[in-house]
């Protein structure tokens, strides 16, 4: 058994599941700031009705992600004791801030929220659903931070074996921490919207609390078309940072091997790793090099230029960025359809569409677990970019034997957590 494959899987498992909470409850938590918004502006007690609805979805699946994300942290002194050790003295700071961020701005107010509901008033009430939407979010703000120094480290140097921080500001906004800070929220947003939406078709559908339910839909869809369409240029000012700072991995996603002037864009392939080629492609002649750098004859490197032992894992980094974005652009259409129905008045007479968007609620969880995939399976074989493999990065102390059961360990509680969770949403979602 290799430790550093097991540890990498472990760590893999515990984050894949922590990250299907985090990002539905920041997007649930900007829905709810709207629906009090309405509430304490409008006195719109429907509103009132819906944020109080979607605040126990929020709290169910906020308990769960703290619960998930604990065991994530105590890894990095187990599994990766040398990756600590390293990066210690820049990760300590934006993984303190955010344990304060989620522990106590975001579980603080949720609290005010659940229990104040009927002590407090509404202003207090909307004060409150802000400080848990700011608190959400910039608990994956500093998450983002400490990961895209690992992605593209900055501001530090190497002292007695250890990486220091010679500049907190520009360790915190090296090249990659906007664009993927924008382009994860953005996913957030998404993934709040089409679950609020696919949620609101299925009482719909089932007539449960019929009114309410249109209205939610209503402003789901409205959330589904900003999101889904911001992300399209997100995603492509992300895509340059990569272009300029992680050639490697623009390689890679785009199964780009020769080096030359007006590279192709690949929209489709099966890689062969194995071979060094893509199987059945169906290139755009020109469309990397003008969307990579702006320049239709711009040079863009091919992976035979790199060492074979630097480059990322091709076929699950390929097929993950190429998923990814097939399913942003069915978000678009989707969300594009429900605008154009719901302008029309259209939109609650479609049994069938009410359906897609029910069975549409896994897709932007997915979405999120490929591009997670295909940035951090993307930057391998570093932990650190450049600076510290991932091989030198693991416990040399703790055995495969060990990994392995702990693995297992964690498998099963956190399938009794996703299971647990599964159970309360629908319990609350059909009441």
């Amino acid at each position: 058994m290799d430790p550093i494959f097991l540890a990498r899987l472990q760590f893999g498992v515990t984050i894949g599941f922590h990250f299907i909470y985090a990002p539905l409850t920041i997007g649930l938590s900007w829905l709810i700031l709207y629906l009090m918004t309405g509430y304490k502006n409008g006195n719109d007690e429907s509103c009132g009705v819906l944020a109080r609805f979607w605040l126990k979805i929020f709290a169910i699946s906020f308990v769960v992600g703290v619960a998930t994300g604990i065991v994530m942290e105590f890894q990095f002194g187990t599994n990766w004791a040398s990756f600590s050790k390293f990066v210690g003295d820049i990760f300590g700071a934006p993984l303190a801030a955010e344990g304060i961020t989620a522990f106590f701005l975001e579980s603080t107010f949720v609290t005010v929220l659940l229990l104040g509901w009927d002590r407090l008033s509404k202003k207090a009430l909307w004060f409150a659903s802000l400080m848990v939407a700011v608190g959400a979010t910039l608990s994956g703000f500093w998450i983002i931070i400490a990961n895209s120094w690992m992605q593209t480290p900055t501001a530090f140097h190497i002292v007695n074996g250890r990486a220091e921080l010679t500049s907190f500001v520009g360790a915190a906004l090296n090249p990659s921490t906007l664009p993927r800070f924008l382009h994860t929220i953005t996913g957030a947003l998404m993934t709040g919207a089409f679950f609020a939406a696919g949620v609101a078709a299925w009482r719909i559908l089932k007539g449960i609390d019929v009114p309410n339910s249109k209205r939610m839909l209503k402003i789901a869809i409205v959330f589904c078309a900003i999101s889904s369409f911001i992300q399209l240029p997100i995603g492509h000012y992300h895509g340059i940072q990569v272009a300029f700072t992680q050639p490697e991995k623009l390689a890679t996603i785009e199964g780009l091997y020769e080096t030359g002037k007006r590279a192709p864009a690949l929209l489709f392939g099966i890689p062969d790793q194995k071979n060094d080629t893509i199987r059945l492609p169906v290139r755009m002649p020109g469309l990397l090099s003008l969307l990579a750098f702006g320049d239709i004859d711009r040079e863009v490197k091919g992976l035979n230029d790199f060492p074979k032992d630097e480059r990322p894992p091709l076929a699950l980094t390929f097929a993950s960025f190429h998923i990814m974005v097939y399913l942003g652009t069915f978000f678009m259409f989707i969300s594009a359809a429900g605008l154009y129905l719901l302008r029309k008045d259209r939109i609650f007479g479609y049994p069938l569409f009410l359906r897609l968007l029910f069975w549409s609620i896994p897709l932007p969880f997915i979405t999120n677990e490929l591009g997670w995939i295909t940035a951090e399976v993307g930057r391998q074989p570093w932990a650190v970019y450049k600076v510290l493999k991932t091989s030198e990065a693991v416990s040399i102390t703790v055995p495969a034997e060990n990994i392995l059961f702990s693995l297992v360990i964690f498998s099963t509680v956190y399938i009794i957590f996703f299971c647990s969770w599964l159970f309360l949403l629908r319990r609350e979602i059909n009441k």
